[in-house]
């Protein structure tokens, strides 16, 4: 224990000492705002949760300025003699950097999400609101990435002689970036690619697509690449450049309402009015149904079968698929239940020829063999005259 009279703030326990006063100065700041936090969750339901990262982000960035400036005021004079200061302040400085980068990009990121929560994509009519998330949540990328580099040139800048390093980089920068862009063209091309998706309004997210054969719905679009979440939970990661170079199909481009067909193999007997009332009650008491199309239509009827299209329509692409295989099942089991007849039947056809048909041929092949003569190795019939 160092003795008062003695004690002074530039030592060891002076440098613990100030460390612990800016920490719990630190503690009892961010302790009052995660306060005010939960005051505001009362009233506005989620704050104390939404504020929760750049809470933190903020307590780390504070704890470094404090310790920073403690250190600043009680550092020893053997290591202020040793030269160590001008480290520490650098090691301190690009800390903070970093740090208020960090919580900069917390930020920025609590602020977009405030606003995509205003573009609600459950509602039924959310083109809108899909094109907003897709761009909103590019231009979040783009500007999380902008602060990263800022900070890193920053700290970069920190440092002696980086000024005029960075003189001589801007005099070779013609060169270098011609090599940069030839080594890095498709990643550029990508990054172009990327923003042009997001703002020529061609995919967004959650629009369903069929790529590469494979249906499924847009789930992330980045600068370089894009995610599409396949029907049975796979993922397919396409590069942005794909969808601007390859066609493929969007079919909620203008608008998130679609239409499905089902198509089914019926007999020839089959009633289609009764068909069609079917389909009508099936649709009636289904909540997946839009109210807008729901017809049967018949396609096709070669090969001994009669093929029926049902044609329906839903708010979107999963109340389609699920109204498809409710309108499947139900006229399937219709079909078994209240119509046996319309069940797919081969049918084959066999007919019996007379017999007075038959002795008949038999005798004009007889005359037609005697016309022509005997049959060589065959004997000659009895009364033959050609036989002697």
């Amino acid at each position: 224990m160092p003795d008062i009279d003695t004690f002074t703030w530039q030592s060891w326990p002076g440098l613990a000492i100030a460390v612990a006063i800016a920490l719990g100065i630190v503690i009892i700041v961010t302790g009052m705002l995660a306060l005010a936090a939960r005051i505001a969750s009362r009233k506005w339901a989620g704050a104390y949760a939404t504020f929760g990262p750049p809470r933190r982000r903020l307590r780390i960035l504070l704890a470094l300025i404090g310790t920073w400036i403690a250190f600043s005021l009680t550092l020893p004079p053997d290591v202020v003699e040793a030269g160590w200061r001008p480290a520490i302040n650098q090691t301190f400085r690009i800390l903070v950097i970093l740090a208020a980068a960090w919580f900069t990009t917390a930020i920025v990121q609590l602020m977009f999400e405030r606003v995509l929560r205003r573009y609600d994509v459950t509602v039924d009519d959310n083109r809108v609101a899909r094109r907003m998330q897709t761009q909103l949540r590019l231009i979040r990328r783009v500007v999380v990435v902008v602060i990263g580099l800022l900070a890193v040139a920053a700290a970069l800048l920190t440092f002696p002689g980086a000024q005029a390093a960075g003189a001589s980089l801007l005099a070779s920068a013609g060169l270098a970036s011609v090599i940069a862009g030839l080594a890095a063209q498709s990643t550029l091309a990508n990054v172009f690619a990327g923003m042009q998706l997001a703002f020529s309004d061609a995919i967004r997210l959650d629009d369903v697509v069929v790529v590469e054969g494979e249906f499924g719905r847009v789930e992330e679009i980045t600068l370089t690449y894009v995610v599409v979440r396949i029907w049975d939970q796979r993922r397919l990661v396409l590069p942005s450049t794909y969808f601007t170079t390859t066609p493929f199909a969007n079919w909620t481009r203008s608008a998130s309402e679609l239409m499905g067909t089902v198509e089914l193999d019926v007999d020839w007997r089959v009633d289609v009015d009764a068909m069609r009332a079917e389909l009508t009650h099936i649709v009636e008491a289904s909540p997946l149904w839009d109210e807008r199309v729901a017809s049967i239509a018949v396609t096709s009827a070669v090969g001994g079968y009669v093929r029926v299209r049902p044609l329906v329509s839903a708010r979107n692409s999963s109340d389609l698929w699920d109204l498809q295989i409710l309108v499947r099942e139900k006229l399937v089991d219709w079909v078994r239940r209240e119509a046996p007849e319309a069940l797919p039947t081969q049918r084959v056809e066999v007919g019996e020829v007379a017999a007075g048909a038959d002795l008949g041929a038999d005798r004009d092949a007889r005359g037609r063999s005697r016309a022509r003569g005997p049959v060589a190795g065959e004997a000659p019939a009895d009364g033959d005259e050609s036989a002697s």
